[in-house]
């Protein structure tokens, strides 16, 4: 009876201290939903999930892991944030160096910027979660700044480069004929050498101071009086060489038809000199200025001296938004001021003596200042159309154009949507159009109106980058950068349309002696006054704030 009394308290006492384990259990479980509740209900009591031992506890992750695991997040989004924070700034640091957008502009784009860096970084401050949304967005703002600073440096170098140019260079070559040995300039070094010195005798001069030095001997040497007179001696084998500047080769094709072919060149050397820029303080966003357009072909430096077979003048006023484009035939028989002593000769070979003498020659004709010149290489013209996906020209005819062109193409009259390369034969075609040469400047006015369009719309923006990357090496002005920043940021501040004018001096054919080529009788045309004057009126109405008549409406 002892016993059984004894073993009834010894169960008693088993049963108590389970039920304080069972409590026990309870309570440390409560405290873990508490501090949890997110946590899954699968593993309470009497939900299937874990039984009253807790065995299964421990699959779901403990308190103080999760707190851990949330600071390493925000941690990381903080930096993030900070990444996004430099980029911007060095987004906006370059918008600034850009110069090209105005203070308004500049300003809302750094607000909007300021705020989209603060929406991520508040997020990571205050979310209790790990904000992975915010993290996602400052990645992707971080990268698309980066990217964006990145071109906005490119074009600002872009501009830098092709900007502010002060330099003419002449490329002097010697050449033998085609099947001459000779492959270098010392293959050559025991040859006679026919030169010339009435012509850029200074640069024929140190050519063969160069050539000298080079061999380390004094070559023998031939004068005659002209380029023409050179080219008989190499041909008739008088001379087995001859010392010319290359811009020359043209003209030596117009009086020998097949010239090019029948020599070949074994030395070229450089001689670069200094332009005078007198339009430095020119306020392009207020103060109307003509800048002169020349279309070349050239291969090297875009600085190198060369006919210029697009002549075109532009005068704008920036405060009526009125631009004239005067075109002038490549063939107009005129004086080159400071060159041919009084002589007259084709304009397009005023482009050999340098910009600054077919500057020269216009500002004579049209008894006007030109402020400015742009060179531009024309073969360029293909990738800035296509870069501006396209542009639509009024043709005056309808024609087809010739293999001369580069492209055989129709053309309708009206409205024709030009590819690059549509845009370039359009511009070289003179053998299918009435009017030769004449209407051939009228085309390639067309084509520049039609880009100027395309330029001041919303084109421009997806382009802009193909644009920069065709013109780099392919265009050379003097306009500094700082001006065209501000005429740039004075048409983004103002904005409106543009009336541009159209206007061509006409003239007859004729064949005469030109200054370039003495002896040879070459093709010219003799200027038609009548069409002169109402283009030097024109320019006076523009530089006086006249809107002219006829214009057409580019926005």
């Amino acid at each position: 009876m002892g016993r059984q009394k004894k073993r009834s308290k010894e169960q008693e006492a088993n049963r108590r201290e389970q039920e304080r384990d069972r409590r026990r259990r309870e309570e440390v479980l409560r405290r873990t939903l508490s501090d949890n509740p997110a946590k899954s209900l699968a593993g309470s009591p009497g939900r299937g999930g874990m039984g009253s031992d807790g065995r299964n506890a421990g699959r779901g992750q403990k308190p103080g892991k999760r707190r851990a695991s949330n600071k390493v997040s925000r941690q990381v989004g903080i930096i993030l944030c900070g990444i996004q924070l430099a980029v911007t700034l060095v987004f906006i640091a370059a918008l600034f160096v850009l110069n090209m957008l105005p203070m308004k502009y500049l300003g809302a784009a750094a607000g909007i910027l300021l705020v989209f860096w603060l929406i991520p970084l508040i997020g990571q401050l205050v979310s209790k979660k790990k904000a992975i949304a915010g993290k996602v967005f400052s990645i992707f703002m971080s990268v698309v700044l980066a990217l964006g600073s990145y071109y906005i440096f490119k074009t600002n170098g872009t501009v830098e480069d092709i900007t502010g140019g002060n330099t003419k260079v002449d490329k002097m070559v010697v050449a033998v004929l085609a099947d001459d040995p000779a492959e270098t300039i010392g293959d050559a070094a025991d040859y006679s050498f026919g030169v010339q010195y009435a012509m850029k005798g200074d640069d024929v001069k140190s050519t063969v101071e160069a050539i000298n030095k080079e061999l380390g001997r004094d070559i023998s040497t031939t004068e005659y009086k002209s380029l023409n007179e050179q080219a008989e001696a190499l041909r008739d084998g008088q001379v087995q060489a001859i010392v010319y500047n290359d811009a020359y080769t043209g003209v030596l094709e117009e009086a020998y038809e097949g010239y090019s072919d029948e020599v070949k060149i074994i030395y070229s050397h450089e001689i670069t000199s200094t332009l005078k820029n007198e339009a430095a303080d020119v306020k392009v966003a207020d103060d109307s200025f003509t800048v002169y357009i020349s279309g070349i072909d050239v291969y090297g430096a875009i600085e190198t001296n060369s006919r210029s077979d697009v002549n075109i003048i532009a005068t704008v006023n920036p405060t009526t938004h009125q631009i004239l484009l005067v075109t002038t035939p490549r063939d107009y028989y005129v004086e080159i001021p400071g060159i041919s002593g009084g002589q007259k000769d084709k304009l397009t070979h005023a482009g050999i003596y340098g910009v600054d003498a077919s500057m020269a020659t216009l500002e004579q004709l049209y008894d006007t200042d030109i402020d400015f010149y742009a060179r531009v290489n024309f073969t360029s013209l293909e990738q800035m159309v296509d870069a501006l996906g396209g542009v639509d020209v009024i043709s005056e005819q309808a024609f087809t154009t010739s293999d001369d062109s580069g492209l055989v193409m129709n053309v309708v009259q009206g409205e024709n949507h030009f590819t690059g390369k549509q845009a370039l034969a359009f511009s070289r075609e003179r053998m299918n159009v009435d009017g030769g040469d004449f209407q051939r400047g009228k085309n390639q006015q067309a084509v520049i109106t039609a880009m100027i369009k395309k330029a001041i719309s919303p084109a421009i923006l997806t382009g802009a980058n193909g644009v920069l990357s065709s013109v780099s090496g392919n265009v050379d002005t003097n306009m500094s950068q700082n001006q065209i920043q501000e005429l740039i940021k004075s048409q983004l501040s103002g904005g409106g349309a543009w009336n541009i004018k159209s206007m061509a001096a006409e003239g007859t054919g004729d064949n005469q002696e030109c200054y370039s080529s003495p002896g040879s009788i070459l093709y010219v045309t003799q200027p038609d006054m009548a069409s002169i004057t109402p283009i030097i009126e024109a320019i006076n109405a523009v530089e006086k704030g006249e809107t002219l008549p006829d214009s057409e409406v580019a926005q």
